[in-house]
């Protein structure tokens, strides 16, 4: 899969309407998507920390299966988008290496929810991920990213059984390049903190 999408050409003013902002984090494993996703779904000029990778992460990043990747995200990325005229999303895209797994308790801080970012060719990267959101409590989505190279074509049933997910979390096929479809991902969130919300006012 490309990396490359059309960005905004100019910045999208916020509106007036606007009184409900959330934090969301996308999380995944290295080269999985994130950067892109931020890119194609931002209604601003994205905020990015990539840096060219360099012969220092040989040996310390994982790229098998990564033969086009060139640059890596080094802090997090940083975007909007509106869903409606009154509810605003603020992406960040935490880094997938190892190595800059520490940042993610702090981005965590003030997450109301969160998309695990997943590549079938690479599915046990998604695993930390997942831990680290369940020990926060932190709702989640998981959105597959389908790689045009992917040939395994794993049916959503059997990523599901792989990842262990439980039947209440929203599991979703996307393509991270494609604005409409990661809007679709962001959708699917909201709809589930909704869901969640409802559900705990419901309960006596």
């Amino acid at each position: 899969m490309d990396s490359a999408t059309s960005e905004p050409q100019a910045r999208t003013p916020l509106t007036d309407a606007a009184e409900t902002g959330l934090k969301i984090v996308i999380v995944g494993g290295f080269g999985v998507g994130k950067t892109t996703l931020v890119r194609s779904v931002s209604e601003i000029r994205p905020l990015n920390t990539e840096e060219v990778m360099t012969q220092a992460g040989v040996g310390v990043d994982e790229t098998a299966g990564l033969t086009t990747k060139t640059t890596t995200t080094v802090a997090f990325d940083f975007g909007r988008i509106s869903l409606s005229d009154r509810v605003v999303l603020y992406l960040f895209g935490a880094p997938g290496q190892e190595r800059f797994w520490f940042l993610w308790d702090r981005l965590f801080s003030g997450t109301l929810g969160a998309v695990v970012l997943v590549d079938t060719r690479r599915m046990s990267e998604s695993w930390y991920a997942i831990d680290r959101l369940e020990h926060h409590k932190t709702p989640f989505v998981v959105a597959v990213n389908r790689f045009d190279d992917d040939v395994s074509a794993f049916s959503l049933d059997e990523i599901r059984q792989a990842l262990s997910l439980p039947g209440h979390i929203p599991l979703i096929s996307c393509d991270a390049r494609v604005r409409s479809s990661g809007k679709d991902v962001l959708i699917a969130l909201v709809d589930h903190l909704y869901e969640l919300a409802m559900a705990r006012e419901l309960t006596p």
